[in-house]
C-alpha cells in the first residue's frame, strides 16, 4: 500500500520539530558550533544533500566566513572568505533573499570548493535575526535538482530558527569578550603618589559595554597624568578602539607633557587608522603633589570639582571642550590649568554615570555635583554610585575616577 499523500510533509513536519527543539536547548546548553553543526546535520537529512554550510558576517561586514560545515568540511579548515555582493553566498547576504541554483555549470563562483566537490545543484538563505544580517545558511546536491518552493520555505524556518539562535549565543560571546577586554585594559590598580588620594569605579553596562575607560600613570618627570575616555558605539568593536587609544595616548603622553598636543596626536592618529571612529576624551596632566593640573578636552563631560567648605561645581568654563577625537583634525585644541588647594578634589566620569532618559544631562550632572564632596574619594565613590546608581539597572557603562590633594598643606 502507498504512503498517504501527506506521509512526507508529516515526516517533514517531524524533523522541523526536532530542529526546532534543538535551537531552544542550544540556548542554554550548547556553544555556536555545536549548534550550528547539529542544526546543518539535521538539514541535510531534511533536505537529503550532500552537504550544508553556515557562513557568518565578519565584525567588518564585508565578508563571509565559513563556520561550520557538513559534508564540505574544507571550507571550515581552509577559512574561506566570500565577499558580500560576490559569488553565491556573497549574492545571498546582499540581496537578502533565498537563492537557487540549478546547474553550476558556468556559474560565477568565488568558493572553488563548491565545484571542485562536485556539488551540481545549490540552494540558500540569509540567516537574520531583528533586523541583522549574521550571515548565509546554503546546501548543495552532487546530483542536478530542482528544489521546490516548499524546500525553500523549509530552509528559510531553519534558518530562522538558527539566526535567533546564534544571535543570542554571538551577543553573549561578544559581551563577554569586551568585557574581558575593557577589564584587563583597566588600571589593575592606581598607583601610590605622595600627597594624592584616588579611587574608582567601572560599572559594565546592562545594554552597551565596551566603550568607556579610566587610566592612571606617572610620566618620567613624575607628573601625575589622568585620562577619561567613552569611545562611541558599544560591544567587543569598541572595546577594541578603547584599548587602541589608550596605547596610543600613553605613547604620545610620553612625547609631550600638554594636554591638547596629547589629544591633537591622538586625533591625528585615529583618523588616519579608524577613520569612523569617535570617542571623548579628558586628559589631565598634574603636579606631582595635586597642585595643579593641565586639562584638555575632546568633548567629554566637565570635570567636578570640590574646595573645602564650598559648593562643588562642574568646570563648563574653566576647561574649553573642544571637539570630540574623530570630528576634525584640523581644528584647535586647548589647554587649561587649574589650581588645586589642599584638600579639594576632582571627580572624572563618564555620561553613563549622569545620562537618563528622563532627565536631562545637565540635571545628572547637578545631581554629582550636590553628592561630590572633600572626603576620601574611596567614601565620595561610594556616595555618588549609591546616590546617582543606587538599585537602578545600569544600561550604559559608567567609569569614575577621583582624586584629592592632601589637606597637610603642603
Amino acid at each position: 500500500m502507498a504512503p498517504p499523500a501527506d506521509f512526507a510533509d508529516t515526516v517533514t513536519e517531524v524533523k522541523l520539530r526536532n530542529i526546532q527543539a534543538i535551537t531552544d536547548a542550544a540556548l542554554a546548553h550548547l556553544g555556536l558550533e555545536d549548534l550550528l553543526g547539529e542544526l546543518l546535520e539535521r538539514v541535510r537529512e531534511i533536505l537529503e544533500a550532500d552537504a550544508a554550510v553556515v557562513l557568518l558576517l565578519d565584525h567588518s561586514r564585508r565578508h563571509l566566513v565559513a563556520t561550520a560545515a557538513r559534508g564540505i568540511e574544507e571550507e571550515v579548515r581552509q577559512s574561506v572568505r566570500v565577499p558580500v555582493g560576490k559569488g553565491f553566498a556573497g549574492r545571498i547576504a546582499a540581496e537578502r533573499r533565498p537563492v537557487i541554483v540549478e546547474d553550476v555549470s558556468g556559474a560565477d563562483f568565488v568558493n572553488p570548493l563548491l565545484v571542485r566537490k562536485g556539488l551540481r545543484s545549490l540552494l540558500g538563505v540569509p540567516l537574520v535575526a531583528s533586523g541583522t544580517l549574521l550571515g548565509v545558511l546554503h546546501v548543495g546536491t552532487r546530483a542536478r535538482r530542482r528544489f521546490t518552493d516548499g524546500e525553500v520555505e523549509l530552509l528559510k524556518l531553519v534558518a530562522d530558527r538558527a539566526a535567533l539562535a546564534a544571535h543570542a549565543l554571538l551577543s553573549e560571546s561578544e559581551r563577554t569578550a569586551a568585557l574581558e577586554l575593557q577589564w584587563s585594559l583597566l588600571p589593575s590598580a592606581l598607583p601610590s603618589v605622595a600627597g594624592v588620594e584616588m579611587a574608582a569605579r567601572y560599572s559594565p553596562g546592562q545594554a552597551n559595554v565596551g566603550g568607556d575607560w579610566y587610566d592612571v600613570f606617572n610620566l618620567p618627570t613624575g607628573e601625575l597624568c589622568v585620562v577619561m575616555g567613552d569611545v562611541s558605539g558599544h560591544g567587543l568593536e569598541a572595546a577594541v578602539i578603547m584599548g587602541r587609544m589608550r596605547s596610543a595616548l600613553r605613547a604620545y603622553a610620553l612625547e609631550s607633557r600638554d594636554p591638547a598636543e596629547v589629544l591633537y596626536k591622538l586625533d591625528r592618529k585615529m583618523h588616519h587608522f579608524e577613520p569612523d571612529a569617535m570617542a571623548t576624551v579628558q586628559y589631565a596632566v598634574c603636579d606631582p603633589s595635586l597642585k595643579w593640573a593641565k586639562l584638555s578636552s575632546a568633548g567629554h563631560m566637565p570635570p567636578v570639582f570640590a574646595r573645602p567648605g564650598q559648593p562643588s561645581v562642574a568646570l563648563y568654563t574653566d576647561v574649553i571642550p573642544d571637539l570630540v577625537i574623530g570630528a576634525d583634525k584640523t581644528v584647535p585644541r586647548h589647554t587649561s590649568t587649574l589650581r588645586i588647594p589642599p584638600g579639594a578634589l576632582l571627580c572624572f566620569y563618564t555620561d553613563g554615570l549622569v545620562e537618563r532618559r528622563d532627565i536631562s544631562i545637565d540635571t545628572g550632572v547637578a545631581r554629582l555635583c550636590a553628592t561630590v564632596h572633600c572626603d576620601h574619594p574611596d567614601a565620595v565613590c561610594a556616595m555618588v554610585m549609591g546616590t546617582l546608581i543606587g538599585h537602578e539597572p545600569v544600561q550604559d557603562d559608567v567609569a569614575l575616577l577621583v582624586l584629592r590633594r592632601d589637606d597637610s598643606g603642603r
